[in-house]
């Protein structure tokens, strides 16, 4: 849809809609498992804490935490020490947390779209733009840190 933004939390938001869709029309594809709603909370918490922890490092780089915008810096510490991706990876975590609390298979492959879809629209068009901003040294940070976990 032109014009449409095009944001990672919109595409999240949709996986979750999608989750809360299926609890609705296909009630018989869940499962009500104790463990799953405790999992589900420890994810929420960790997610939530790595997109706060991460949105600190853009702060305080002054660089653009929109994807599609051009980076002023190359963040290469806090969360980023871990995945090159921790927002994306919260929000897929928000997702499976979701699918979890909600005991959804179709919440379990939403996690896996939204996974794949942050993956090439946002992730691989981002490093470009790290390449082509800071050339050698982001190549020595993709070297040393993986896209996900």
């Amino acid at each position: 849809m032109k014009g449409f933004p095009d944001l990672p939390p919109l595409w999240w938001l949709g996986s979750i809609v999608l989750i809360y869709l299926a609890k609705t029309l296909l009630p018989n594809w869940h499962v009500d498992w104790a463990i799953l709603n405790f999992v589900s909370w420890a994810l929420l918490v960790a997610a939530l804490g790595m997109i706060g922890w991460s949105a600190i490092w853009f702060f305080r780089k002054k660089t653009p935490i929109e994807p599609h915008h051009q980076p002023k810096t190359l963040i290469v510490e806090g969360p980023y020490r871990l995945s090159r991706n921790p927002i994306y990876l919260a929000l897929v975590l928000l997702t499976l947390s979701s699918a979890l609390g909600h005991g959804s298979m179709v919440g379990l492959a939403m996690a896996y779209v939204l996974w794949r879809v942050l993956d090439t629209r946002f992730a691989g068009p981002e490093e470009q733009r790290l390449r082509d901003a800071f050339g050698a040294e982001a190549e020595r940070y993709f070297e040393q840190t993986r896209r996900w976990v």
